[in-house]
């Protein structure tokens, strides 16, 4: 897990811009499925087949970034979101460009309070000296990330940029290395542009018309001082989703899943998100419906440069999904 944690994390994908992280993805599960193919939208649809029903697995790729608006005379960049991200937690973060131009995140200081910045009043720093200088390096419309800055902390835990969703990701790259038997139609797919509107999962879905659905993705934490309002801690197991913004859960498969918890002998927590949303949103409401549910990583401090979760979780979220996939649904 650790290991293809690291290779995720470290690889550049942000909404709209996957194409790096599907290929590191693709070479990491083309030995454990049968077909690997990439629809229209850039999804990364992984087929392994099997007799039962088709269940469609959903994790996506993509993590929030910056994309350049605009250019001033000086060489700084100005920036617009590309997904959920706070203008106050990116202050004096490093990002990087594909091509693997740096830079700083800073803000206008001049009339404005830091605790109302927004990302009108940011902009990047690439140490350019001017508008031209700044051209020959980076476009309009290209996008920065966080520098994937990774470390394993104490108790099996580690910090990041894109732990959402490369937790989700390594999960379901480990669970089809567990999978051993062919009882149901597995279609595992690496979903593309989630944090900007599940937009990936919906094509998919539709294309792929699933029996079941679900969505492998990362959730708050409560157990900080004075954090979410969640009943949900780090460590102490993946969760199985109950209901955020985008779903609610289809209760046979939540069942489903806290069955192949007991059977597979982890620790789990059940997560009620009251904001938020993942892929199962869209796979829900496909077609004519499709009955779906979410394994969520207890993650704190999500959409930060520095997203912590805890490796026994995902390690135990994968030994959750292998009982559940190695059974007949």
């Amino acid at each position: 897990m650790k290991n293809t944690l690291s290779a995720l994390l470290n690889a550049y994908g942000p909404t709209g811009r996957e194409d790096r992280i599907s290929a590191v993805i693709e070479q990491m599960v083309t030995p454990y499925v049968d077909e690997v193919c990439r629809d229209a939208m850039g999804n990364l649809i992984c087929v392994r087949r099997g007799e039962g029903k088709r269940v469609m697995l959903a994790a996506h790729m993509d993590q929030i970034g910056f994309m350049v608006t605009d250019i001033d005379e000086n060489g700084f960049l100005r920036v617009a979101a590309v997904g959920g991200i706070n203008a106050y937690n990116s202050i004096h973060r490093r990002v990087v460009f594909e091509n693997g131009v740096t830079g700083v995140i800073a803000r206008e200081t001049r009339d404005v309070k830091i605790e109302a910045v927004a990302m009108d009043r940011m902009f990047i720093d690439i140490g350019a000296e001017d508008r031209q200088a700044a051209e020959s390096m980076v476009s309009i419309g290209d996008v920065a990330v966080y520098v994937p800055d990774v470390a394993f902390l104490q108790n099996d835990m580690v910090t990041a940029p894109a732990l959402d969703n490369r937790a989700g990701c390594a999960v379901l790259v480990e669970t089809l290395k567990a999978i051993h038997t062919r009882n149901n139609q597995i279609c595992a797919v690496f979903t593309v542009q989630e944090e900007v509107g599940l937009r990936g999962a919906k094509a998919a879905a539709f294309d792929l018309e699933p029996d079941f659905g679900i969505a492998l993705d990362v959730t708050l934490c409560g157990d900080t001082p004075k954090g979410p309002r969640i009943s949900v801690k780090a460590g102490k197991g993946p969760c199985v989703k109950i209901m955020d913004s985008s779903v609610v859960c289809a209760p046979v498969v939540v069942e489903k899943m806290e069955q192949a918890a007991e059977k597979a002998g982890v620790p789990w927590q059940r997560e009620v998100l009251t904001a938020g949303g993942t892929d199962a949103g869209a796979m829900q409401l496909t077609r004519g419906g499709v009955p779906s549910g979410v394994l969520s990583i207890p993650c704190r401090y999500v959409h930060s440069a520095c997203e912590t979760a805890s490796l026994r979780d995902m390690q135990n979220g994968v030994k959750l999904m292998a009982a559940l996939l190695n059974a007949t649904i």
